[in-house]
């Protein structure tokens, strides 16, 4: 029986052959859920999906898009997005 902290819906377990012949069971993190547009709600691309401590070892160029709104909303929200802040600005 594993120890108590890994018997929990948290981790996904994997059966592996070890050498030695015996089938053993690791336990790893479970990828969280595809970030989503904060608008429509369609997945966003360009978004890694890892867990927290792992994003943050990665670069600012890889952890989100670099357009305005990047990492928040979708392509096609942030243009709409943008459009409004220019008609009113006007």
């Amino acid at each position: 029986m594993p120890r108590p902290g890994l018997r929990t819906d948290r981790f996904r377990r994997i059966i592996r052959k070890i050498p030695g012949g015996a089938l053993v069971i690791h336990y790893k993190k479970k990828k969280p859920r595809q970030a989503r547009c904060a608008s429509c709600g369609k997945p966003l691309s360009g978004v890694k999906r890892n867990i927290p401590s792992k994003v943050r070892g990665l670069a600012k160029s890889k952890k989100r898009p670099k357009r305005p709104y990047g990492g928040n909303l979708c392509p096609g929200c942030s243009r709409e997005a943008i459009k409004g802040k220019i008609l009113k600005g006007r």
